[in-house]
């Protein structure tokens, strides 16, 4: 039979750790309130609105802390003139930064640089509740709070394709036309992870708007 305090461990551990997703998906979580003011402060803004490219999805709520109160699927950016696909579920803070990178950063660099105009964002990723990097034991991931987006390409209006794993390190203007992008996001979010900062972001670009350090106002550009 189980020792007393083979017992209490295992019940402290089961607590940390949350289960999502099946085997290889635990994850270690904790509740910060700083997320449902936030989101409640941008919904009651009414900075976010349904249109035909921007829709309420019913509330995500758990496992564990996973989740958002009232998401919303984003299948179009910058007044629907820039697709995303597939649509981006996403919590309602994320939905105006997204629209300013992609009408400030991102279609002005794809002008400058191509002379054409910018038509779709390729995602490889927004709300999933899985630890950081699908490490198991892990810290949650910023995609569990619908709190972040992974842009794997770019497609021109000409039809044009720009991916981050092959333009990262490729010709002068796809080099150009990212780094462009990427120093938008970081004007826009605060996490912004590139191919320069792992192996495990060789082929996207990670942007999130998570509070870091102890006042909350440190941010990662990298």
């Amino acid at each position: 039979m189980p020792s007393v305090r083979f017992c209490v461990v295992l019940g402290i551990l089961c607590t940390l750790l949350s289960a999502c997703g099946g085997a290889g998906q635990s994850f270690v979580a904790k509740d910060e309130p700083w997320r449902e003011t936030e989101e409640r402060a941008c919904l009651a803004s009414g900075v976010v609105r349904e249109s035909p490219f921007i829709k309420t999805k019913l509330s995500l709520g758990g496992p564990s802390v996973c989740g958002a109160e009232q998401p919303f699927e984003l299948a179009a950016a910058d007044g629907g003139r820039v697709a995303l696909r597939p649509a981006a579920l996403l919590r309602c803070p994320m939905i105006p930064q997204v629209n300013r990178w992609v009408s400030t950063s991102i279609e002005p660099a794809a002008l400058r640089l191509y002379g054409v105009p910018l038509a779709e964002l390729k995602i490889a990723g927004s709300y999933a509740c899985r630890p950081i990097n699908h490490a198991f034991g892990a810290s949650l991931s910023e995609h569990g709070h619908a709190n972040a987006l992974d842009v794997s390409g770019f497609v021109l209006a000409d039809g044009r394709s720009i991916s981050v794993k092959k333009g990262w390190r490729g010709d002068y203007r796809d080099r150009a036309f990212l780094r462009a992008v990427q120093a938008g996001a970081c004007e826009n979010f605060t996490t912004v992870l590139s191919p320069d900062y792992d192996s495990n972001h060789h082929d996207h670009l990670h942007v999130d708007l998570a509070r870091r350090g102890s006042d909350g106002l440190r941010t990662v550009c990298k």
